[in-house]
């Protein structure tokens, strides 16, 4: 049975990586003194953050290698796990910043911690670094480690927290060009997800599954929801919900042709339950009914 390594706080963390604990809430961790160790799926009950720093090309990046040399920021929320099994052994490089929701509460950055969607990417959708975001980051983590070296007084919570959410602002920036320099696979994902929405239309699994979610559509894509949600509002200005439901609209008005079936006929080839919701969403994205709009068209 799979032993999943689980940390509950930061001083925990800190022993095992062999860093000295300067506060119970927050830490940066230098994983360079670490001892070499094996393998294995751990768990944080707090959010982390990795500087690897490692050759990139060598990850996976969704479907493809990715170029940049420089280093990669993987982002993790409390309860997610990482890593996986192995006998060899390895010896850990990079920095860590670790920190828990508890430090964070009552702070600007507590009350926005939900908007870095990020956090809930998988690791392989990291955010991967020029050498000059690099050295901001590590900037960051600089000003974060000199007032945790300062001694806590009544400005440090204030003073870490910001740097912290100014680190997160830059990561936010960070990644908007990185969906930019990767517009050509960005690209790919969009005719992908054309081709997935009109083969599952042009399948059973409405009847199957129901109506397509972003979290299905994104699964299908080998990509986590909110990175997929994050690329198609990026590429599109749509959300991917409305992405999704617009081309259920255009799928939906092409059906409704054929007037050897009726509009609940229709309503459940794709993938409603109940055909006056299908009626519902028709007539707020179109103006007026699925039986309005065919009789127009005739």
């Amino acid at each position: 049975m799979e032993q999943i390594l689980k940390f509950k706080t930061i001083g925990q963390y800190n022993t095992f990586n062999r860093n000295e604990t300067l506060h119970p809430l927050i830490s940066v961790v230098d994983l360079s003194k670490a001892a070499p160790r094996q393998l294995r799926r751990m768990s944080y009950e707090f959010y982390v953050i990795f500087l690897k720093e490692i050759k990139c090309g060598d990850l996976k990046y969704g479907i493809s290698n990715y170029d940049y040399e420089e280093g990669t920021l993987v982002f993790l929320a409390p309860g997610q796990v990482i890593g996986s099994q192995g006998e060899e052994f390895y010896q850990p490089q990079g920095l860590a910043l670790v920190f828990h929701a508890d430090f964070i509460h009552g702070t600007s950055l507590g009350r926005h911690m939900n908007e870095y969607s990020f956090f809930s990417y998988t690791t392989n959708e990291a955010l991967h670094l020029s050498e000059r975001e690099r050295q901001i980051i590590l900037d960051s983590f600089s000003k974060i480690k000199f007032e945790l070296e300062h001694g806590v007084d009544k400005h440090s919570k204030k003073l870490i927290a910001s740097n912290i959410e100014l680190f997160l602002n830059y990561c936010t920036r960070f990644y908007d060009r990185q969906f930019v320099t990767r517009d050509h696979a960005n690209k790919g994902i969009l005719e992908k997800l054309e081709t997935l929405l009109n083969n599952f239309y042009s399948s059973e699994k409405p009847q199957e599954v129901g109506l397509p979610s972003v979290a299905y559509c994104a699964e299908e894509l080998n990509l986590s929801a909110n990175y997929f949600s994050d690329l198609i509002k990026k590429e599109t200005g749509k959300s991917a919900h409305e992405y999704i439901v617009l081309k259920l609209i255009d799928t939906a008005k092409e059906r409704i042709f054929d007037e050897s079936k009726s509009v609940s006929e229709i309503a459940y080839e794709l993938g409603f339950k109940y055909p006056q919701h299908f009626s519902r969403m028709f007539k707020q994205h179109v103006g007026i009914t699925p039986l309005e709009y065919r009789s127009s068209v005739n």
